[in-house]
């Protein structure tokens, strides 16, 4: 674990005054008075403080970011954590804090959340959107109003479904919904946690998917969501804890099973090759298998590596559907694979599925 620095309880502005790794943050909130005004007057709160390195990477990146108040002000929302986290209550399990950051830049109940665990059980890191990966180099710098982390890498804010998906490298699923027409409603709905199958997954039924009709791919994209509730890995296990299985269900109302077999996560018959990917309005966990809303019981072989397709007599592909014209915005490099480890306003999951065409049925863990 990151030394932990022993401080005073002193006011934030004098904690980043006397910190000369912090001095390019303390600029930009000297230049962002409501900000600092904001974060003066609260109390119990924990800020990930990016040090002067990891500022100067990310203007490098960002040209001019530093000098748009709109661009500045949600980020720095997302470094500010509601409650105390100190460094000791961290472990290699994730927790995931809520932010500040919210509407319009998050269409998350309460906040934004940001994930908190140890690296190799002994360094403490953040994982935002993207799956970007921020190491503490200096936890438990103590003020009067909480505690602040300084980190390597300033957060990268979660971003739609659409576009995580296209950034990310699952064009399939991108290019699915923009066939469907479900892009918009998907990246406005509030609350939603979405399976979302990669390329290979598609191209194994490719040849079959690329003839269904708008509709019935629609529907399969359906099954794949679930409405009101973002529900990470942690949630899930929790829920199997007593069980070792958990039902919920999915935007149809067809019901999904999520099961853990020798330390993997299985929806359906599906293995959960990563999870926990924060979006704007929720959490994706990424699948090696398209659901069947019409194969809910299928079950999963652990010892197969990548799991078979539950389409019967599906064709597959050369290459991978629905991508046509769908390019990324951006080059990511997700930072972990396993399990172990917005353009629209704020909709409610009712109203998306008014525009689905169906009822919306929460999870029911």
């Amino acid at each position: 674990m990151a030394l932990a620095a022993v401080a005073s309880a002193q006011q934030l502005t004098q904690l980043l005054a006397q910190t000369n790794e912090l001095s390019t943050l303390n600029s930009l909130l000297g230049q962002n008075p409501a900000i600092t005004q904001m974060l003066a007057q609260m109390r119990d709160i924990t800020i990930l403080a990016p040090n002067n390195r990891a500022f100067e990477n990310f203007m490098r990146a960002n040209p001019g970011a530093a000098q748009n108040p709109q661009a500045v002000t949600p980020l720095l929302q997302y470094h500010v954590i509601q409650g105390t986290v100190m460094s000791n209550q961290l472990t290699r399990q994730p927790v995931f804090a809520t932010t500040m950051l919210r509407q319009p830049f998050a269409n998350v109940t309460g906040g934004q959340k940001v994930e908190l665990s140890l690296m190799d059980g002994r360094q403490g890191m953040a994982v935002s959107g993207f799956k970007k990966m921020s190491m503490i180099t200096k936890a438990d710098v103590r003020f009067d109003g909480g505690v602040v982390h300084i980190v390597d890498t300033v957060l990268t804010m979660p971003a739609s479904i659409s576009r995580t998906s296209v950034d990310m490298g699952w064009t399939s699923t991108a290019g699915a919904l923009t066939r469907t027409g479900l892009v918009g409603p998907v990246d406005s709905a509030n609350d939603l946690t979405i399976f979302v199958p990669n390329n290979a997954a598609f191209m194994r039924i490719g040849g079959t998917a690329q003839m269904l009709q708008p509709q019935q791919l629609a529907g399969i994209l359906q099954y794949h969501a679930v409405g009101g509730q973002v529900l990470t890995s942690r949630d899930i296990q929790q829920a199997m804890a007593t069980g070792g299985s958990v039902t919920i269900r999915s935007l149809t109302g067809a019901p999904i099973t999520v099961t853990m077999q020798n330390g993997r996560m299985f929806v359906n018959s599906a293995r959960v090759v990563m999870a926990d990917v924060l979006t704007s309005n929720g959490v994706i966990h990424v699948l090696d298998n398209v659901l069947n809303p019409a194969a809910a019981q299928a079950q999963p072989n652990p010892a197969q590596a990548t799991q078979s397709p539950v389409f019967n007599g599906a064709q597959g592909s050369s290459n991978a559907p629905f991508t046509e014209g769908i390019n990324p915005t951006t080059t990511i490099v997700p930072a972990r694979n396993t399990i172990n480890a917005g353009a629209y306003g704020a909709v409610p999951t009712a109203a998306v599925m008014g525009l689905m065409g169906g009822a919306a049925i929460l999870a029911n863990i």
